[in-house]
């Protein structure tokens, strides 16, 4: 994040900077609709991938990570436990405390619904775009990793050479 006002950035990079966060927004709507989220909430769906790929967790730890307060992750968690999405087990390591972890139907429903957004994706890339499409994809794929800080930063040279 810039420290410099918004009058001075560039139009260019402002103009760009709306229309990716508006394809993005798309995208990710195309791909939630390719898995059954059911009536889930953000919340709900955020608490579980957390729950998968963290393990598992307090509801207060879990409310820390989410960045909410531990009496609306409860609010968060009831339904989850309800759908047996989770399961709460003491904490070994304090027993006042419930451990919330993923069921092995809730496991598969995630893998289903990656596997299908990964399959929508892949259908869409090889249908829509022909191979020199897609190698400009993937330069651009290489770019959005550099902006979001998951890519190697350009060397000096192509600094220089940029207009």
């Amino acid at each position: 994040m810039s420290n410099a006002p918004h009058d001075e950035l560039a139009p260019d990079a402002a103009a760009l900077a709306t229309e990716l966060r508006g394809l993005v927004g798309k995208l990710r709507r195309r791909l939630r609709e390719q898995s059954n989220d059911g009536d889930l909430t953000q919340s709900q769906l955020a608490t579980l991938i957390r729950l998968e790929k963290d393990g598992p967790a307090t509801a207060s730890g879990l409310a820390r990570a989410e960045g909410m307060r531990p009496q609306s992750m409860s609010a968060v968690i009831a339904p989850l436990v309800a759908a047996k999405l989770l399961v709460g087990a003491p904490d070994p390591s304090d027993g006042r405390q419930t451990l919330f972890a993923i069921t092995d139907a809730c496991r598969q429903w995630i893998l289903e619904g990656r596997a299908a957004r990964q399959d929508w994706l892949t259908r869409a890339v090889q249908t829509n775009l022909n191979p020199a499409e897609r190698a400009q994809v993937a330069e651009a794929v290489a770019l959005l990793k550099r902006l979001v800080g998951e890519g190697q930063p350009p060397t000096s040279s192509a600094q220089d050479s940029q207009p």
